[in-house]
């Protein structure tokens, strides 16, 4: 018989009480009703080696070979060293001018950012790195993981790591579990793996304008533009990019339909969507894990940094400038909008109650944690300015705030019946030795760090198992006894072999 509970939490000045239907799970998970919350906390940005390259006994830095690290120029041949790496450059520049902060001669292998002759701490926010889908499946290349600068617009950046025992994150790992073989669960970026966090599915634009797709050649990577150079030692490459494949699949940031967009509503229309007007992605219909969740009773909810000021900065006229909605003016949070998975699906359109009920602001949570009432099921993501998002965000402000909440839920109610993961959307364009495993047209793709922090989670452990992000899909199914999605990979973990549940 299943067990049944109450979740309380409060948005907008009412209060929500949902009965909860927690379904006993199968005898070959003998421990997991215990499982009363699983927290995710998806943070920005890095691969697995950037972050976790040195961490004692996972699988590193060290153990890369020559053949893994060593880059090729986009002929495909060694190159002789690193090509400097380029400053963000004005709209419409050419991309070959080096960042000063950065030696122009790095021999061809990974280097420290944090370390002489570079220096730069973590509290310093590098340029961003560009990370799309098809430029993810050429960095891989076959599992050679040999053109991460080949495609990447910030030269040898691409290959920049961090001692990160400095990080108050690094603790934790030490302490609970850190899976070093956990794999992004879509090519590309933060977009698509939002996506295949909720859904495991891949978005639907079929009415998008021709000019989106790609040009890709024989091998499906995208093809150089005339003006390209054609040595990554004399510039970053100039590639023909896209949105949206030729069968009407929506790959590269596309903005959400529903505010906060950073499309604003048009003059005179409905503030709370959008403007028609502009191409954003169609509302999706494909089942999510909110729908599977729902579906059994089970409660959730969806926790953003900065959510309800966003919701109230789209609202404004179009003429007005943003104030919340990616911007860091005024220290703005900078709330991104594509990061906000639900937001691009009907079912929690403006207007909706699920919408109401589901997609809250962080405030909801940390309330939630102190008060020791949270959903079954909660995910969190931080506003920008805390999300590691190089460009805009610097790691050690995020990691501290992850590590803070990390702290929060251990010191409340909720720990004793909580699993924690914390994990990263995509590499963020920094490369990483291992290959990703065989999978299918969508990933998975390069490794990224993930850390299960419980009174559940094995200690001082390193989970060597192989998963991607639809292993979270995969617990929380397990534990709940959900419809399963079919985005879901077969041979993905499902995160119990990092967990003690036996009586």
């Amino acid at each position: 018989m299943a067990n049944t509970r109450i979740a309380t939490y409060v948005f907008g000045g009412a209060t929500f009480v949902l009965l909860s239907s927690c379904a006993a799970p199968p005898a070959s998970r003998a421990g997991l009703e215990k499982i009363q919350h699983i927290v995710v906390i998806y943070a920005e940005n890095r691969s697995f080696d950037h972050l976790y390259g040195l961490f004692p006994g996972a699988n590193g830095i060290a153990n890369a070979t020559r053949e893994q690290y060593t880059q090729v120029d986009r002929d495909g041949s060694p190159l002789p060293k690193l090509p400097p790496v380029w400053k963000t450059p004005p709209p419409g520049a050419t991309n070959n001018v080096p960042d000063p902060a950065f030696p122009t001669d790095l021999p061809n292998r990974p280097f420290r950012i944090d370390a002489p002759p570079i220096n730069l701490p973590m509290s310093v926010a590098t340029r961003d790195v560009i990370h799309e889908f098809w430029r993810n499946q050429e960095q891989i290349n076959g599992g050679r993981n040999d053109r991460f600068v080949a495609a990447s617009d910030a030269g040898g950046l691409a290959m920049g790591y961090y001692d990160g025992s400095k990080l108050p994150l690094w603790k934790w790992a030490q302490e609970y579990t850190l899976a070093d073989n956990f794999f992004m669960g879509a090519y590309g970026g933060s977009y698509l793996n939002h996506m295949w966090l909720v859904c495991a599915c891949t978005p639907v634009d079929p009415t998008a304008p021709p000019a989106l797709q790609p040009q890709l050649d024989e091998r499906g990577w995208l093809k150089p533009r005339p003006n390209s150079p054609t040595s990554v030692l004399s510039g970053a490459p100039i590639l023909a990019g896209g949105e949206v494949t030729s069968d009407g699949y929506s790959v590269n940031t596309t903005q959400p339909p529903y505010e906060p967009s950073r499309v604003p509503p048009a003059k005179g229309g409905d503030p709370r969507f959008a403007d028609p007007a502009q191409h954003t992605l169609p509302p999706q219909t494909a089942k999510t894990i909110g729908d599977t969740l729902s579906a059994a009773g089970v409660s959730w909810a969806w926790y953003a940094g900065a959510w309800d000021l966003a919701v109230e900065d789209g609202m404004q006229p179009p003429e007005l400038p943003r104030r919340v909605i990616y911007t860091r003016a005024d220290n703005a949070p900078y709330f991104v909008a594509h990061h906000q998975p639900f937001n691009y699906f009907a079912r929690f359109a403006p207007g909706t109650a699920d919408r109401a009920l589901h997609l809250l602001d962080y405030a909801a949570l940390a309330s939630g944690i102190d008060r020791g009432v949270l959903p079954a099921v909660a995910f969190y993501k931080p506003q920008g300015v805390l999300n590691e998002h190089p460009g805009y965000a610097d790691i050690q402000s995020g990691d501290q705030h992850i590590a803070d909440l990390l702290a929060r839920i251990k010191a409340s109610p909720l720990w004793t019946s909580t699993v924690v993961i914390v994990t990263y959307d995509e590499n963020g364009g920094f490369w990483d030795h291992v290959p990703p495993p065989k999978g299918d047209r969508w990933g998975p793709a390069t490794r990224i760090p993930t850390l299960i922090v419980s009174p559940f989670a094995k200690k001082g452990y390193v989970d060597h198992t192989s998963y991607d992000t639809t292993s979270i899909i995969k617990l929380i199914t397990l534990r709940f006894g959900l419809e399963p999605l079919p985005g879901v990979r077969a041979g993905a973990g499902d995160l119990t072999a990092a967990l003690e549940l036996a009586p």
